[in-house]
């Protein structure tokens, strides 16, 4: 799989995802509605600038691809305004037309299943202060595991700004306490692995470090 669409390229986590693909010699195209704020520099790079809930937009995009990366969120805000639950059946459609099978989906551990491994006061915020967001997700992903393509949703705790560490756990299941965090930087890169990894196909997993 040489060609690759990166989906939220100019968030925290897909800007890091944009530089590492392309650094590992894929072909990589991002649809953003901001491309000014991609990273600088990042040879034979594509840049589309267009709406993930634009259906023409995402289908111009997805021809020709191997497979797509998303990255998609709605930044600081608390509110989804349904961005994830809208966006995945576009997605969906447009890899389906477009033949491209591979779907690497970045979520937030806590949702569905997940939230069994969560520690006691990440659990608090997602009630209190992340409710909208994670019903949101929810709701994406629903949609997400009923389609035949080969999917692998990610789950990360609590993302950081920090350098990469290099190492980092992943697993169906983690033990974690306490407020358990991981580097936008690693996430990029265990994404970027899943690509043509397939140990996790039609599978969530969970990354912390």
């Amino acid at each position: 799989m040489k060609k690759l669409l990166i989906l939220g390229a100019t968030g925290g986590t897909g800007r890091n995802v944009f530089a590492k693909a392309a650094a590992k010699g894929y072909e990589v195209t991002a649809l953003t509605r901001h491309p000014d704020n991609l990273p600088l520099g990042i040879v034979g790079a594509r840049v589309l600038t267009g709406n993930v809930l634009d259906g023409e937009a995402v289908m111009r995009a997805m021809e020709g691809q191997d497979a797509v990366v998303s990255s998609l969120g709605v930044g600081n805000s608390l509110k989804s305004g349904g961005l994830i639950e809208k966006s995945v059946p576009i997605v969906l459609r447009a890899m389906e037309r477009a033949g491209t099978k591979r779907l690497v989906f970045t979520s937030a551990y806590g949702v569905g299943e997940t939230y069994r491994d969560v520690p006691m006061i990440p659990r608090l915020m997602i009630a209190v202060l992340l409710r909208d967001l994670y019903a949101d997700k929810k709701a994406g992903e629903d949609i997400l595991t009923q389609s035949p393509l080969d999917w692998t949703l990610v789950y990360p705790s609590t993302l950081s700004n920090k350098p990469a560490a290099g190492r980092y756990r992943v697993g169906e299941r983690l033990s974690m306490s306490g407020l358990p965090t991981i580097a936008r930087a690693d996430v990029a890169d265990f994404l970027v692995t899943q690509i043509e990894d397939r140990r996790f196909v039609r599978r969530g997993v969970l990354i912390s470090s």
